[in-house]
């Protein structure tokens, strides 16, 4: 693959950061835009340090609901190769608390993107989506035909599936552009380096680094949510990758020149219950995770997981480290970047 300049949204949180360091690589050029909601601008300096001396990482803070700023952009780097849309609210229970937000912020950011994206002759998309767009009704595992749309549990899930439609939509209308829709199953672990990996601001609405937190002392114990589900221990069971699979996972869907859309799960094809994390973690680390058993939360399943045949084949791409890498990484993260907190709430998963 050729040099490209390629615009990331939202390249500073968890998952951008990672793509970021993975083409940055590759040398090609990257430009990073962030409001900082839910990152920090130390991150940049973190990629610089990974990628090293081939560094051509460049950096502006803003919103793309500012269509000034997106105008800016596009005139400031002109002739941007590609675009990776992570720029979202993504707090499944925030979501529940605050639809709206959720709602305004993640659909008018894609159709403010498209707009400017056509505007400035842009015509390639890689949109992050997730597997809450399937719902909770269908059997895993679930495959790219699996039914969407149906039964979605929360708001978040709700405005990646609305996303996916104007996608789709746009793309009927428009077929000199490439647009590439990557669900994604549960991204955890960090960079081997330790130097990033997932430090969401406030309590963490997702598993993994709240069990990191507890692994460091900052919360007393993990609440399980539900010990009753229709699974192997009764935990839930979820497809956990590894980021930097995930970010890999990227760059093999930069690699693919489709001229039309094309939807692809990442996930590892497995799934694995909480206490199974809970336990590989333990293991590999050699630390306890102290945990209470809560009530269920509105909106969880049983289970979860993908069917990967489809990238594996089309991509040539396959999710290759394992649930104790994930583990390994993620705390190695946890102890370099001595993450701190000021709050003690042990109320969430």
């Amino acid at each position: 693959m050729s040099i490209m300049r390629i615009l990331l949204t939202g390249g500073l949180g968890f998952i951008g950061s990672h793509v970021a360091v993975t083409l940055g690589k590759s040398e090609h050029e990257i430009i990073i835009i962030d409001n900082l909601s839910n990152s920090s601008i130390n991150i940049l300096s973190k990629i610089n340090e990974i990628i090293g001396e081939s560094a051509n990482v460049h950096f502006m803070e803003g919103n793309v609901l500012d269509q000034k700023f997106m105008d800016l952009v596009f005139n400031t780097h002109p002739n941007i190769d590609a675009v990776i849309h992570f720029a979202s609210l993504k707090a499944v229970g925030e979501s529940i608390e605050k639809p709206l937000l959720y709602y305004h912020e993640n659909l008018n950011g894609l159709l403010i993107l498209l707009n400017t994206m056509e505007q400035y002759g842009c015509k390639r998309i890689i949109f992050s989506s997730s597997a809450t767009v399937y719902g909770c009704d269908t059997p895993p595992p679930l495959n790219e035909t699996s039914k969407t749309g149906l039964s979605i549990t929360n708001p978040y899930g709700q405005t990646k599936y609305f996303q996916e439609r104007i996608l789709t939509d746009y793309a009927n209308v428009h077929p000199d552009m490439a647009i590439t829709i990557l669900r994604y199953f549960n991204p955890v672990g960090a960079h081997p380096s330790g130097l990033i990996g997932e430090n969401p601001e406030g309590i963490p609405n997702n598993l993994f680094p709240y069990i990191l937190r507890v692994a460091t002392g900052q919360y007393p114990h993990l609440n399980i949510f539900g010990n009753d589900y229709n699974t192997r221990d009764g935990t839930g069971i979820r497809d956990f990758i590894h980021v930097m699979d995930l970010a890999e996972g990227h760059v093999a869907a930069l690699n693919k020149q489709n001229t039309e859309l094309a939807v692809y799960n990442l996930g590892t094809g497995r799934g694995t219950s909480i206490l199974e994390l809970i336990t590989s973690f333990e293991k590999v680390n050699n630390i306890k995770i102290p945990y209470v058993i809560a009530p269920r939360r509105k909106g969880d399943i049983d289970e979860i997981y993908a069917s990967t045949e489809k990238a594996n084949m089309c991509l040539d791409w396959v999710a290759t480290r394992t649930l104790e890498d994930i583990c390994k990484d993620g705390y190695r993260f946890t102890i370099t970047s001595s993450i701190i907190t000021s709050s003690h709430d042990p109320t969430h998963q």
